[in-house]
């Protein structure tokens, strides 16, 4: 089976139920973003030492997939993958582990510290990027509400498990100056 189907040399591909579209539209864009950020948790991943945090970030690479399938399928009453409110609570429950251990935020923080954890501010910048095409995506048509809610979870915990790198890593954060 060759990799390449020449079916969008002309700007456009299909969507699950057979929908063509522009490669440029807004629904291509957000499901884009999706895949890129799973891309940068590759990388996180590769860096990382840590069995607990790889495996979340593996998780995570699985759910973003679900995203992404979810994304593609423009019709809400076809069956399919699906991001449900399940998939955000366990980001909550995973946010709320991870904050209680670190110390209490009174600033807001620069990106940076370990390298890891570097790529996890920009994992989270690229998951804000992806939600704000989502938004923009739902102003024009239906989607499934919880795909929102999974992205804006999913840059809070990219932020936390930044901090918990940086924090176990003795990487003091640096604040900005006004």
């Amino acid at each position: 089976m060759r990799i390449y189907t020449r079916t969008g040399d002309k700007g456009e591909t299909t969507l699950i139920g057979g929908y063509r579209v522009s490669k440029a539209s807004s629904r291509i864009r957000a499901y884009g973003s999706v895949d890129e950020l799973s891309c940068v948790l590759g990388i996180v991943i590769s860096q990382l030492d840590e069995r607990e945090i790889k495996d979340w970030l593996l998780a995570i690479q699985n759910e973003l997939h679900i995203v992404c399938a979810d994304l593609a399928n423009p019709d809400p009453a076809r069956v399919g993958p699906k991001i449900a409110a399940s998939h955000v609570v366990g980001l909550e429950h995973l946010c709320d582990r991870i904050d209680a251990g670190l110390p209490k935020l009174k600033e807001f923080i620069l990106p940076g510290g370990a390298f890891a954890a570097s790529l996890l501010h920009f994992a989270r910048a690229v998951a804000r990027r992806a939600e704000r095409e989502t938004v923009a995506l739902a102003a024009e048509e239906e989607i499934n509400p919880e795909v929102i809610r999974y992205l804006n979870r999913l840059s809070d915990l990219l932020f936390l498990l930044a901090r918990l790198i940086n924090h176990r890593t003795g990487v003091v954060e640096r604040h900005p100056k006004y």
